[in-house]
């Protein structure tokens, strides 16, 4: 098997596995609080990312790497599992499955936004124009479709999600100084992140019974939202000669999770979810591809329109 090939098929995996847990969220929210789910999956998260290191013989590059950098993934775990997954078990507490998907996607769209100030990058007219069209798709949803309508539904749900790509965003530029393996670097952050959790989940509301079914609803998310998935993505990008290819496939996520949330957890999708996701997929398009394109198609329009007016 050709590696293209080998790439696409870790790449779909990932996409397919991280299409089911919005719906894992809210299945596994009735059983636990989002304290207690964070906490269950971060322990499955951590079991499942040593195992992998193990077995790639990277055991002693533990202890290596935060022996280097303690505070860095100090920070980073705090930041992820504690607070991103906390936030974000909230949001899908308190929202429906669809508005809190559609919602989560929008950290893509905020995280050139925020490296401007952060890492010193330059903000380009693509970026202000996917962000405009993109949160106009967030107002969409947020408003249920009214759009002269400031009343929203669960404005606390609504703060959280939008929160929760924040706390992601600074997360994801924090990494970009990391120079150490990358699923080492995620087990460190969790096992780190795993006291700030446990102590949180303590003092709120401690875990006194899980039944079979919640363990492995809180399994789940572990497993596919936090660690394997994050791992075949890795050896998606790792595998690819062209890393565009496989990016490109992470649209289909949204777009499959709302049709399991419609079968699996019977929501009724509404119009507005459909029309704000299409203004945030589209944001999300044109920030991936306008780079890309424009200067491939400047170059030739403008050669057309010359010859066009010369022959006039």
């Amino acid at each position: 098997m050709s590696n293209a090939s080998l790439a696409y098929i870790y790449g779909l995996l990932a996409v397919l596995l991280w299409s089911t847990v919005a719906t894992a969220f809210k299945i596994a929210l009735g059983y636990f609080t989002p304290l207690q789910l964070v906490f269950v999956a971060v322990i499955t998260s951590i079991f499942a990312l040593g195992m992998i290191v193990v077995a790639q013989r990277k055991f002693g590059l533990i202890a290596k790497q935060f022996i280097h950098r303690p505070f860095f993934y100090l920070l980073t775990g705090l930041l992820n599992p504690f607070l991103y997954y906390y936030v974000l078990f909230e949001a899908y507490d308190l929202l429906p499955a669809q508005q809190a998907l559609s919602l989560n996607y929008t950290w893509a769209i905020l995280l050139p936004i925020l490296a401007v100030p952060l890492l010193g990058h330059k903000l380009t007219k693509t970026d202000v124009l996917a962000a405009i069209i993109a949160y106009s798709g967030v107002y969409v949803i947020a408003s249920g479709g009214n759009l002269t309508n400031f009343n929203f539904d669960s404005p606390t749900g609504i703060a959280f999600v939008l929160s929760s790509t924040v706390i992601w965003c600074f997360y994801w530029v924090i990494n970009t100084k990391d120079d150490g393996d990358a699923i080492v670097s995620l087990l460190l952050s969790f096992l780190i992140g795993l006291p700030f959790v446990t102590v949180a989940m303590i003092l709120h509301q401690p875990i006194e019974f899980i039944s079979w079914s919640a363990l492995a609803a809180g399994m789940y998310v572990g497993l596919f939202e936090m660690g394997l998935t994050f791992v075949l993505w890795l050896m998606a990008l790792k595998t690819t000669n062209k890393t565009s290819n496989i990016t490109t496939l992470v649209f289909l996520t949204p777009v499959l999770s709302v049709g399991l949330i419609s079968v699996i957890l019977k929501e009724q999708i509404s119009l507005s979810t459909y029309i704000g996701l299409c203004f945030i997929l589209t944001g999300l398009m044109l920030q991936k591809v306008l780079p890309k394109t424009l200067p491939k198609l400047l170059p030739k329009l403008m050669r057309k329109t010359k010859t066009q007016y010369t022959n006039e």
